[in-house]
Protein backbone atom coordinates (compact mmCIF):
# COMPACT_ATOMS: atom_id res chain seq x y z
CA UNK A 1 0.00 0.00 0.00
CA UNK A 2 2.67 2.49 1.05
CA UNK A 3 4.30 1.54 -2.58
CA UNK A 4 1.19 2.36 -4.16
CA UNK A 5 1.11 5.42 -2.83
CA UNK A 6 4.36 6.45 -2.98
CA UNK A 7 3.95 5.65 -6.85
CA UNK A 8 0.26 7.92 -6.56
CA UNK A 9 2.56 10.72 -5.82
CA UNK A 10 4.94 9.92 -8.26
CA UNK A 11 2.21 10.45 -11.60
CA UNK A 12 3.60 12.99 -13.88
CA UNK A 13 4.70 12.45 -17.48
CA UNK A 14 2.07 10.29 -18.64
CA UNK A 15 -0.63 12.63 -16.85
CA UNK A 16 1.28 15.33 -19.57
CA UNK A 17 0.74 12.53 -22.31
CA UNK A 18 -2.75 12.46 -21.46
CA UNK A 19 -3.00 16.02 -20.86
CA UNK A 20 -1.47 16.52 -24.09
CA UNK A 21 -3.59 14.05 -26.06
CA UNK A 22 -7.15 15.25 -24.64
CA UNK A 23 -7.34 18.33 -26.55
CA UNK A 24 -9.80 19.69 -28.79
CA UNK A 25 -9.01 17.35 -31.83
CA UNK A 26 -9.66 14.47 -29.30
CA UNK A 27 -13.36 16.08 -28.17
CA UNK A 28 -13.92 16.79 -32.00
CA UNK A 29 -12.85 13.82 -33.41
CA UNK A 30 -14.70 11.58 -30.46
CA UNK A 31 -18.09 13.26 -30.41
CA UNK A 32 -18.33 13.20 -34.44
CA UNK A 33 -17.39 9.29 -34.22
CA UNK A 34 -20.19 9.36 -31.97
CA UNK A 35 -22.79 11.63 -33.59
CA UNK A 36 -22.03 9.31 -36.64
CA UNK A 37 -21.66 6.09 -35.58
CA UNK A 38 -23.32 5.67 -31.86
CA UNK A 39 -20.96 3.60 -29.70
CA UNK A 40 -19.72 1.22 -32.82
CA UNK A 41 -16.26 2.86 -32.97
CA UNK A 42 -15.15 2.98 -29.34
CA UNK A 43 -13.48 -0.14 -29.88
CA UNK A 44 -10.96 2.06 -31.96
CA UNK A 45 -10.42 4.41 -29.02
CA UNK A 46 -9.41 0.91 -27.12
CA UNK A 47 -6.79 -0.34 -29.81
CA UNK A 48 -5.49 3.71 -29.68
CA UNK A 49 -5.28 3.53 -25.80
CA UNK A 50 -3.46 0.03 -25.73
CA UNK A 51 -1.16 1.65 -28.72
CA UNK A 52 -0.22 4.61 -26.76
CA UNK A 53 0.66 2.25 -23.80
CA UNK A 54 3.18 0.53 -25.40
CA UNK A 55 5.33 3.58 -27.49
CA UNK A 56 4.44 5.71 -24.58
CA UNK A 57 6.06 3.19 -21.90
CA UNK A 58 8.68 2.50 -24.55
CA UNK A 59 9.63 6.10 -24.68
CA UNK A 60 9.71 6.75 -20.61
CA UNK A 61 12.14 3.89 -20.52
CA UNK A 62 13.96 5.62 -23.17
CA UNK A 63 14.06 8.89 -21.04
CA UNK A 64 14.89 7.10 -17.57
CA UNK A 65 17.78 5.06 -18.75
CA UNK A 66 19.60 6.98 -21.92
CA UNK A 67 18.91 10.48 -19.58
CA UNK A 68 17.85 11.66 -23.21
CA UNK A 69 14.65 12.58 -24.91
CA UNK A 70 14.41 10.74 -28.56
CA UNK A 71 15.95 13.40 -30.33
CA UNK A 72 19.23 13.59 -28.19
CA UNK A 73 19.29 9.60 -28.46
CA UNK A 74 19.02 9.54 -32.41
CA UNK A 75 21.68 12.02 -32.21
CA UNK A 76 23.70 9.21 -30.25
CA UNK A 77 22.44 6.57 -32.71
CA UNK A 78 23.03 8.30 -35.78
CA UNK A 79 26.36 10.06 -35.67
CA UNK A 80 27.18 10.68 -39.97
CA UNK A 81 26.31 14.26 -40.82
CA UNK A 82 23.87 13.22 -43.54
CA UNK A 83 21.79 11.16 -41.49
CA UNK A 84 21.81 14.25 -38.71
CA UNK A 85 20.74 16.42 -41.41
CA UNK A 86 18.14 14.04 -42.67
CA UNK A 87 16.49 13.63 -39.21
CA UNK A 88 16.79 17.25 -38.49
CA UNK A 89 14.68 18.42 -41.32
CA UNK A 90 12.33 15.04 -40.87
CA UNK A 91 11.97 16.00 -36.89
CA UNK A 92 11.30 19.98 -37.31
CA UNK A 93 8.68 19.69 -40.35
CA UNK A 94 6.71 16.82 -38.27
CA UNK A 95 7.09 18.41 -35.04
CA UNK A 96 7.74 21.46 -34.42
CA UNK A 97 5.76 23.01 -38.10
CA UNK A 98 3.19 20.60 -37.56
CA UNK A 99 3.05 21.47 -34.02
CA UNK A 100 1.89 25.27 -34.96
CA UNK A 101 -1.17 23.42 -36.81
CA UNK A 102 -1.96 21.47 -33.49
CA UNK A 103 -1.62 24.61 -31.48
CA UNK A 104 -3.93 26.73 -33.65
CA UNK A 105 -6.45 23.78 -32.96
CA UNK A 106 -6.19 23.48 -29.59
CA UNK A 107 -6.64 27.36 -29.04
CA UNK A 108 -9.73 28.02 -31.12
CA UNK A 109 -11.31 24.96 -29.64
CA UNK A 110 -10.83 26.30 -26.21
CA UNK A 111 -11.84 29.26 -26.99
CA UNK A 112 -15.43 27.68 -28.59
CA UNK A 113 -15.30 25.72 -25.07
CA UNK A 114 -15.38 29.16 -23.25
CA UNK A 115 -17.72 30.33 -25.66
CA UNK A 116 -20.14 27.55 -24.96
CA UNK A 117 -19.74 28.05 -21.10
CA UNK A 118 -19.82 31.89 -20.96
CA UNK A 119 -22.60 34.03 -22.57
CA UNK A 120 -21.57 37.50 -23.98
CA UNK A 121 -18.11 36.37 -25.97
CA UNK A 122 -20.09 34.25 -29.00
CA UNK A 123 -18.09 36.84 -31.51
CA UNK A 124 -14.92 37.70 -32.61
CA UNK A 125 -14.07 40.04 -30.46
CA UNK A 126 -14.83 37.56 -27.48
CA UNK A 127 -12.86 35.16 -29.29
CA UNK A 128 -9.97 37.55 -30.25
CA UNK A 129 -9.85 37.79 -26.12
CA UNK A 130 -10.17 34.31 -25.19
CA UNK A 131 -7.04 33.40 -27.71
CA UNK A 132 -5.02 35.88 -26.27
CA UNK A 133 -6.44 35.12 -22.67
CA UNK A 134 -5.09 31.96 -23.00
CA UNK A 135 -2.41 32.38 -25.10
CA UNK A 136 -1.19 34.36 -21.91
CA UNK A 137 -1.75 31.20 -19.38
CA UNK A 138 0.11 28.90 -21.62
CA UNK A 139 3.23 31.79 -21.60
CA UNK A 140 3.19 32.38 -17.82
CA UNK A 141 3.29 28.46 -17.33
CA UNK A 142 5.97 27.65 -19.88
CA UNK A 143 8.24 31.28 -19.35
CA UNK A 144 8.32 29.67 -15.11
CA UNK A 145 11.06 27.42 -16.55
CA UNK A 146 8.93 24.88 -13.99
CA UNK A 147 8.80 21.61 -15.26
CA UNK A 148 7.41 20.24 -11.52
CA UNK A 149 5.15 23.42 -11.87
CA UNK A 150 3.44 22.61 -15.12
CA UNK A 151 3.30 19.07 -14.55
CA UNK A 152 1.17 19.42 -11.42
CA UNK A 153 -1.27 21.90 -13.53
CA UNK A 154 -1.20 19.60 -16.19
CA UNK A 155 -2.43 16.90 -14.09
CA UNK A 156 -4.77 18.71 -12.03
CA UNK A 157 -6.57 19.36 -15.41
CA UNK A 158 -6.79 16.23 -16.50
CA UNK A 159 -8.41 15.24 -13.42
CA UNK A 160 -10.51 18.07 -13.49
CA UNK A 161 -11.96 16.71 -17.40
CA UNK A 162 -12.57 13.47 -16.10
CA UNK A 163 -14.58 14.70 -13.96
CA UNK A 164 -16.47 16.74 -16.27
CA UNK A 165 -16.63 14.25 -19.48
CA UNK A 166 -17.63 11.15 -16.97
CA UNK A 167 -20.58 13.11 -15.15
CA UNK A 168 -22.02 14.39 -18.27
CA UNK A 169 -21.36 10.62 -19.58
CA UNK A 170 -23.47 8.85 -16.91
CA UNK A 171 -26.27 11.62 -16.87
CA UNK A 172 -26.70 10.84 -20.82
CA UNK A 173 -27.92 7.10 -19.82
CA UNK A 174 -26.28 5.47 -22.35
CA UNK A 175 -27.43 1.87 -23.39
CA UNK A 176 -24.76 0.18 -21.36
CA UNK A 177 -25.05 -3.10 -23.66
CA UNK A 178 -24.51 -1.17 -26.88
CA UNK A 179 -21.28 0.58 -25.03
CA UNK A 180 -19.90 -3.05 -24.23
CA UNK A 181 -20.61 -4.05 -27.77
CA UNK A 182 -19.24 -1.18 -29.49
CA UNK A 183 -15.76 -1.98 -27.29
CA UNK A 184 -14.78 -5.35 -27.89
CA UNK A 185 -17.07 -6.11 -31.27
CA UNK A 186 -14.32 -4.91 -33.81
CA UNK A 187 -17.14 -3.69 -36.44
CA UNK A 188 -16.60 -0.97 -39.08
CA UNK A 189 -19.82 0.34 -40.07
CA UNK A 190 -21.06 0.66 -43.78
CA UNK A 191 -23.09 3.26 -44.36
CA UNK A 192 -22.35 4.22 -47.61
CA UNK A 193 -19.61 6.45 -46.85
CA UNK A 194 -16.39 3.76 -46.37
CA UNK A 195 -13.94 6.60 -46.70
CA UNK A 196 -15.74 9.01 -43.81
CA UNK A 197 -15.25 6.07 -41.50
CA UNK A 198 -11.52 5.32 -42.02
CA UNK A 199 -11.60 8.83 -41.64
CA UNK A 200 -13.01 8.97 -38.48
CA UNK A 201 -11.18 5.68 -37.03
CA UNK A 202 -7.62 7.39 -38.16
CA UNK A 203 -8.58 10.73 -36.73
CA UNK A 204 -9.73 8.60 -33.29
CA UNK A 205 -6.17 6.79 -33.43
CA UNK A 206 -4.44 9.95 -35.02
CA UNK A 207 -5.73 11.74 -32.07
CA UNK A 208 -4.51 9.72 -29.26
CA UNK A 209 -1.38 8.52 -30.59
CA UNK A 210 0.30 11.74 -30.73
CA UNK A 211 4.32 11.99 -33.10
CA UNK A 212 4.92 14.68 -31.12
CA UNK A 213 3.75 13.01 -27.33
CA UNK A 214 7.12 10.39 -27.93
CA UNK A 215 9.12 13.27 -27.97
CA UNK A 216 7.61 14.94 -24.59
CA UNK A 217 7.20 11.61 -23.03
CA UNK A 218 10.75 11.09 -23.25
CA UNK A 219 12.44 14.19 -22.17
CA UNK A 220 9.92 14.59 -19.31
CA UNK A 221 10.73 11.30 -18.29
CA UNK A 222 14.23 11.75 -18.38
CA UNK A 223 13.84 15.46 -16.06
CA UNK A 224 11.71 13.57 -13.34
CA UNK A 225 13.51 10.08 -13.08
CA UNK A 226 16.93 10.11 -14.80
CA UNK A 227 18.88 11.24 -11.80
CA UNK A 228 22.38 9.88 -11.44
CA UNK A 229 22.75 6.81 -9.52
CA UNK A 230 24.51 8.94 -7.08
CA UNK A 231 21.69 11.21 -6.59
CA UNK A 232 19.13 8.16 -6.25
CA UNK A 233 21.07 6.30 -4.22
CA UNK A 234 20.86 9.16 -1.14
CA UNK A 235 16.53 8.50 -1.56
CA UNK A 236 16.70 4.62 -2.00
CA UNK A 237 18.17 1.21 -1.48
CA UNK A 238 16.69 -0.15 -5.09
CA UNK A 239 17.78 0.39 -8.39
CA UNK A 240 17.20 3.95 -9.35
CA UNK A 241 16.83 2.75 -13.01
CA UNK A 242 14.29 0.16 -12.47
CA UNK A 243 12.62 1.83 -9.76
CA UNK A 244 12.06 4.89 -12.08
CA UNK A 245 11.20 2.45 -15.06
CA UNK A 246 8.65 0.38 -12.65
CA UNK A 247 7.07 4.55 -11.71
CA UNK A 248 6.64 5.02 -15.34
CA UNK A 249 5.10 2.52 -16.22
CA UNK A 250 2.34 2.82 -13.49
CA UNK A 251 1.81 6.56 -14.32
CA UNK A 252 1.43 5.62 -17.99
CA UNK A 253 -0.80 2.80 -17.34
CA UNK A 254 -2.92 4.84 -15.23
CA UNK A 255 -2.78 8.55 -16.54
CA UNK A 256 -3.22 7.20 -20.48
CA UNK A 257 -5.70 4.92 -18.82
CA UNK A 258 -7.44 7.71 -18.01
CA UNK A 259 -6.95 9.67 -21.01
CA UNK A 260 -8.55 7.02 -22.84
CA UNK A 261 -11.62 6.53 -20.72
CA UNK A 262 -12.48 10.52 -20.89
CA UNK A 263 -12.29 9.76 -24.75
CA UNK A 264 -14.60 7.10 -24.07
CA UNK A 265 -16.90 9.48 -22.74
CA UNK A 266 -17.24 11.93 -25.04
CA UNK A 267 -18.39 9.10 -27.38
CA UNK A 268 -20.50 8.11 -24.70
CA UNK A 269 -22.42 11.25 -24.92
CA UNK A 270 -22.40 11.96 -28.20
CA UNK A 271 -23.41 8.20 -28.84
CA UNK A 272 -26.55 8.58 -26.06
CA UNK A 273 -27.57 11.97 -28.46
CA UNK A 274 -27.87 10.52 -31.14
CA UNK A 275 -29.83 7.29 -29.52
CA UNK A 276 -32.81 10.11 -27.90
CA UNK A 277 -32.47 11.76 -31.12
CA UNK A 278 -31.66 14.91 -29.97
CA UNK A 279 -28.56 15.37 -31.39
CA UNK A 280 -27.72 18.23 -33.95
CA UNK A 281 -25.08 18.97 -36.45
CA UNK A 282 -21.57 18.57 -35.32
CA UNK A 283 -19.04 20.59 -36.32
CA UNK A 284 -16.92 20.89 -33.14
CA UNK A 285 -16.66 20.38 -29.59
CA UNK A 286 -19.32 23.29 -28.99
CA UNK A 287 -21.50 21.61 -31.27
CA UNK A 288 -22.07 18.62 -28.92
CA UNK A 289 -21.91 20.54 -25.75
CA UNK A 290 -25.03 22.42 -27.06
CA UNK A 291 -26.68 19.93 -28.78
CA UNK A 292 -26.77 18.08 -25.06
CA UNK A 293 -29.24 20.59 -23.65
CA UNK A 294 -32.49 18.96 -25.22
CA UNK A 295 -31.12 15.99 -23.26
CA UNK A 296 -29.55 16.87 -19.81
CA UNK A 297 -30.05 20.83 -19.54
CA UNK A 298 -28.31 23.69 -19.62
CA UNK A 299 -26.12 22.10 -17.29
CA UNK A 300 -24.68 19.64 -19.24
CA UNK A 301 -23.27 22.33 -21.14
CA UNK A 302 -21.50 24.35 -19.34
CA UNK A 303 -19.82 21.20 -17.70
CA UNK A 304 -18.87 20.50 -21.31
CA UNK A 305 -17.94 23.65 -22.81
CA UNK A 306 -15.63 23.81 -19.42
CA UNK A 307 -14.14 20.32 -20.21
CA UNK A 308 -13.10 21.43 -24.08
CA UNK A 309 -11.62 24.83 -22.72
CA UNK A 310 -9.96 22.45 -20.19
CA UNK A 311 -8.75 20.25 -23.13
CA UNK A 312 -7.66 23.00 -25.18
CA UNK A 313 -5.65 25.18 -22.19
CA UNK A 314 -3.95 21.71 -21.45
CA UNK A 315 -2.71 21.04 -25.52
CA UNK A 316 -1.73 24.20 -26.00
CA UNK A 317 0.53 24.24 -23.09
CA UNK A 318 2.20 20.74 -24.17
CA UNK A 319 2.40 21.31 -27.77
CA UNK A 320 4.91 24.07 -27.92
CA UNK A 321 6.65 22.01 -24.89
CA UNK A 322 6.71 19.04 -26.62
CA UNK A 323 7.99 20.79 -30.27
CA UNK A 324 10.70 22.64 -27.97
CA UNK A 325 11.61 19.32 -26.36
CA UNK A 326 12.01 17.46 -29.83
CA UNK A 327 13.68 20.32 -31.80
CA UNK A 328 16.32 21.14 -29.77
CA UNK A 329 17.34 17.78 -28.81
CA UNK A 330 17.68 16.64 -32.34
CA UNK A 331 20.07 19.69 -32.82
CA UNK A 332 22.13 18.80 -29.87
CA UNK A 333 20.77 21.78 -27.91
CA UNK A 334 19.94 22.27 -24.06
CA UNK A 335 16.49 21.52 -23.20
CA UNK A 336 16.64 23.21 -20.21
CA UNK A 337 13.15 25.09 -19.62
CA UNK A 338 14.60 28.02 -18.77
CA UNK A 339 17.13 28.12 -21.85
CA UNK A 340 17.00 31.09 -24.47
CA UNK A 341 17.21 28.42 -27.61
CA UNK A 342 15.06 26.13 -25.79
CA UNK A 343 11.97 29.26 -25.47
CA UNK A 344 12.44 30.36 -28.73
CA UNK A 345 11.13 27.39 -30.54
CA UNK A 346 7.91 27.02 -27.83
CA UNK A 347 7.25 31.12 -28.22
CA UNK A 348 7.13 30.37 -31.95
CA UNK A 349 4.96 27.97 -31.40
CA UNK A 350 2.68 29.63 -29.19
CA UNK A 351 2.32 33.30 -30.86
CA UNK A 352 1.86 31.74 -34.42
CA UNK A 353 -0.88 29.57 -32.98
CA UNK A 354 -2.47 32.17 -30.72
CA UNK A 355 -2.19 34.74 -33.97
CA UNK A 356 -3.89 31.91 -36.24
CA UNK A 357 -6.89 31.23 -33.73
CA UNK A 358 -7.77 35.27 -33.78
CA UNK A 359 -7.49 35.77 -37.48
CA UNK A 360 -8.50 32.22 -39.21
CA UNK A 361 -11.26 32.15 -41.43
CA UNK A 362 -11.70 28.34 -42.24
CA UNK A 363 -13.74 25.90 -40.18
CA UNK A 364 -11.68 24.81 -37.61
CA UNK A 365 -13.03 21.57 -37.12
CA UNK A 366 -11.87 21.05 -40.70
CA UNK A 367 -8.67 21.89 -39.53
CA UNK A 368 -8.48 19.24 -36.52
CA UNK A 369 -9.81 16.00 -38.50
CA UNK A 370 -7.46 16.94 -41.25
CA UNK A 371 -4.47 17.28 -38.84
CA UNK A 372 -5.78 14.51 -36.59
CA UNK A 373 -5.58 11.75 -39.90
CA UNK A 374 -2.36 13.77 -41.28
CA UNK A 375 -0.71 11.69 -37.68
CA UNK A 376 -1.75 8.72 -39.41
CA UNK A 377 1.48 9.13 -41.76
CA UNK A 378 3.75 10.05 -39.69
CA UNK A 379 3.19 7.70 -36.69
CA UNK A 380 4.97 5.05 -38.41
CA UNK A 381 8.05 6.67 -38.74
CA UNK A 382 8.21 8.21 -35.71
CA UNK A 383 7.42 4.33 -34.28
CA UNK A 384 10.24 2.97 -35.98
CA UNK A 385 12.57 5.84 -35.59
CA UNK A 386 11.69 5.05 -31.34
CA UNK A 387 12.02 1.01 -32.12
CA UNK A 388 15.85 1.49 -33.34
CA UNK A 389 16.95 3.28 -30.42
CA UNK A 390 14.85 1.18 -27.52
CA UNK A 391 16.84 -1.54 -28.87
CA UNK A 392 20.32 -0.13 -29.53
CA UNK A 393 22.43 -1.73 -26.44
CA UNK A 394 24.88 1.06 -26.04
CA UNK A 395 22.14 3.97 -25.69
CA UNK A 396 19.56 1.36 -23.60
CA UNK A 397 22.28 -0.92 -21.75
CA UNK A 398 20.68 -4.07 -20.69
CA UNK A 399 17.44 -2.11 -20.53
CA UNK A 400 16.77 -2.91 -24.60
CA UNK A 401 13.53 -3.86 -25.79
CA UNK A 402 12.73 -8.00 -24.96
CA UNK A 403 11.37 -10.09 -27.79
CA UNK A 404 8.03 -9.94 -26.88
CA UNK A 405 7.79 -6.09 -26.58
CA UNK A 406 9.63 -5.52 -29.93
CA UNK A 407 6.69 -7.58 -31.36
CA UNK A 408 3.86 -5.67 -29.76
CA UNK A 409 5.45 -2.35 -30.90
CA UNK A 410 5.73 -3.89 -34.42
CA UNK A 411 2.08 -5.18 -34.47
CA UNK A 412 1.26 -1.09 -33.24
CA UNK A 413 3.27 0.11 -36.07
CA UNK A 414 2.00 -1.92 -38.59
CA UNK A 415 -1.56 -1.06 -37.23
CA UNK A 416 -0.78 2.30 -38.13
CA UNK A 417 0.53 1.59 -41.76
CA UNK A 418 -2.72 -0.28 -42.37
CA UNK A 419 -4.89 2.60 -40.95
CA UNK A 420 -2.19 5.18 -43.29
CA UNK A 421 -2.76 3.25 -46.18
CA UNK A 422 -6.28 2.58 -45.98
CA UNK A 423 -7.43 6.41 -45.35
CA UNK A 424 -5.79 7.72 -48.11
CA UNK A 425 -7.92 8.60 -50.43
CA UNK A 426 -9.90 10.14 -47.45
CA UNK A 427 -6.60 12.11 -46.38
CA UNK A 428 -6.38 13.09 -49.98
CA UNK A 429 -10.03 14.19 -49.94
CA UNK A 430 -9.84 16.03 -46.96
CA UNK A 431 -6.32 18.06 -47.93
CA UNK A 432 -8.80 19.42 -50.64
CA UNK A 433 -11.45 20.39 -49.09
CA UNK A 434 -9.23 22.44 -46.85
CA UNK A 435 -7.53 24.17 -49.48
CA UNK A 436 -11.39 24.73 -51.34
CA UNK A 437 -12.51 26.23 -47.89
Amino acid sequence: MKKFITRLKNIGPGALVAAAFIGPGTVTSCSKSGASYGYVLLWAMLLSVISVIIMQSMAARLGIVSKMGLGEALRAKFTGKAARIVLAVLVIAAVFIGNIAYETGNITGSVLGAQTAITGLDNQTGKIILALAIGIIAFILLISGSYKYIEKFLTALVVLMGVLFFVTAIAAKPDWLEVLKGIFCFKVPDVGEGNSTWMTIAALMGTTVVPYNIYLHASSSAKKWGESKDEKAEKSEEDPVKEGIANSRFDSVLSIGLGGLISMAIIICAGAAKASGTLGSINSGADMANSLKPLLGNWATVLFGIGLFAAGISSAITAPLAAAFASTGILGWSDDLKDKKFRIFWIIVLVIGVTLACTLGASPTEIILFAQAANAFLLPVTGILLLIVANDKKIMKEHTNKLWFNILVVLVIGLFIFIAVRNMSAFIDGFKALING
